[in-house]
């Protein structure tokens, strides 16, 4: 008789009913050989007592692995592995246990993605984010109501399922007057593609424009997730020193005499990570640099709509660049980290080549959301959501500035930017920042071992939790 009690393993506290995990111990011995084609099984009262179930148990997987053909049952007679498989050598009982199929690496020759990102599923009871928007001032709910209601619809069903794509028509039309207004973009819906997210929109671009031939500049230090997704496409980066006028667009012009630079990736409005924002003379020296020497800009404008000292420079791509500027901008920002609703604005023969390029990975965005979300913008939603959380960010950054010179000034040097939703902090020679790391209750997202500095977003802390979170630092401090 086979060993059955070997290949039929039955765990009580598994989530899995038994019926189906002996149906899986069989198909898994059919699989690796113990288990012959035309081999004879016990019959459904036999194999009940063997295992001490109840026989309907046992008839429930016997019926499963019949409809899945790996078994035929011949009524009051007896019960085969079917025939019809193929013979497979059996595995020796004294030979080591082999891990499950998923438990093995991949051993076909495929491409590695440099720096595999870790998944860390674990919650701190404080989290210090890089600059997130508070959930719990957006008008999440009213977008949710308006979704609902498309859905019940018929005319919304049918415009939520059309030319997502490259974003509905609806909300690239009304983000071609959201852009205008705000930010002085003369654009159409042409010019607009939706994304999930501006990281979609830095990947699109990255693949149309660059590869193992070509050039990207970028500052130092930069978006680490951006300088990763140019690394993949080939490209070589050149790293630029940034000031706190922003990057240097002076070694720029000295690298382009050089040699030849594709793109230069660029983040005006309070840089990542370091919050500083790009200069005037700057801004139109990198303009010029652009058309003399033939290179794209990749405006990635995250955080544009939070200026609190005046009102915010318009950006690059509202000034005259010969289409040589691809603008990048979130929803993510504005409303919920976990919104992933981005955009690019570029000429329309890119937008088009974007578009394309993006059904081969993703046939389209959510048309309800998206319909959602241009309602909430032609309605003012989104205009006064934004009066009130700036006035809002903007008290909590100053109570932040308070908080750091009181408790930390002795440790840290920063300076307050004028916009955004996080401070860049550097701690001094005394202090090592993986020290933090060591914390299971805390974590900051945005750690540079190599600067010995941080990210302090504030944006989505109340005051209450800006208070906890600097108290946890300065303990750590101490205790070193």
């Amino acid at each position: 008789m086979l060993p059955y009690q070997h290949i039929i393993i039955i765990e009580k506290e598994s989530k899995v009913p038994v019926y189906r995990q002996i149906a899986i111990s069989i198909i898994n011995a059919i699989r690796n050989g113990t288990l012959k084609a035309g081999t004879h099984l016990l019959s459904s009262r036999e194999l009940a007592r063997m295992l001490q179930v109840h026989r309907k148990t046992v008839v429930s997987a016997y019926d499963e692995l019949q409809s899945q053909e790996w078994i035929t049952v011949y009524p009051r007679k007896y019960v085969i592995v079917a025939e019809n498989l193929p013979v497979l050598k059996p595995k020796k009982w004294n030979e080591p246990t082999e891990k499950f199929s998923y438990e093995q690496d991949f051993k076909i020759p495929f491409r590695v993605v440099r720096d595999v990102l870790k998944t860390d599923d674990s919650v701190p009871e404080i989290i210090v984010d890089d600059g997130h928007p508070d959930v719990r001032l957006s008008p999440i709910n009213d977008l949710l109501k308006t979704y609902r209601s498309f859905t019940f619809r018929k005319s919304a069903i049918k415009k939520a399922h059309i030319g997502t794509t490259q974003g509905t028509l609806m909300l690239r039309e009304e983000l071609t007057k959201h852009l205008s207004e705000t930010r002085g973009l003369n654009i159409s819906a042409d010019n607009i593609l939706i994304t999930h997210g501006a990281q979609m929109s830095i990947y699109l671009s990255a693949r149309l424009l660059l590869n193992e031939h070509t050039n990207i500049v970028v500052a130092k230090p930069n978006y680490p997730v951006a300088n990763k997704t140019f690394q993949e496409t080939g490209a070589k980066l050149i790293e630029v020193n940034i000031d706190d006028n922003g990057i240097d667009t002076d070694e720029i012009e000295q690298i382009c005499k050089k040699k030849k630079i594709n793109a230069v990736y660029v983040v005006p409005h309070h840089h990542y990570p370091t919050t500083v924002t790009l200069s005037v003379e700057r801004r139109m020296k990198l303009l010029e640099l652009s058309k003399k020497f033939s290179f794209a800009i990749i405006e990635d404008d995250y955080d544009y709509d939070y200026h609190y000292s005046s009102s915010p420079y318009l950006p690059l791509a509202s000034a005259n660049h010969n289409g040589n500027v691809i603008y990048i901008g979130s929803f993510s920002k504005i409303l919920d980290p976990a919104l992933r609703m981005g955009f690019m604005v570029a000429p329309k023969n890119f937008i088009d080549q974007c578009t394309s390029f993006r059904k081969i990975i993703d046939v389209g965005g959510d048309g309800y959301m998206q319909n959602a979300l241009a309602t909430l913008i032609k309605d003012g939603e989104l205009k006064r959501h934004l009066k009130k959380a700036k006035k809002c960010y903007h008290e909590r950054r100053d109570f932040l500035d308070s908080l750091l010179k009181n408790q930390l000034s002795k440790y840290i040097t920063y300076s307050l930017p004028s916009g955004g939703m996080a401070v860049w902090i550097t701690f001094n020679k005394s202090f090592s920042v993986d020290k933090i790391v060591s914390n299971p209750f805390f974590k900051i997202v945005r750690l540079d071992y190599e600067l010995n500095a941080f990210r302090f977003g504030f944006a989505s802390m109340n005051e209450e939790e800006l208070q906890s979170a600097v108290n946890e630092i300065e303990k750590i401090v101490l205790k070193s």
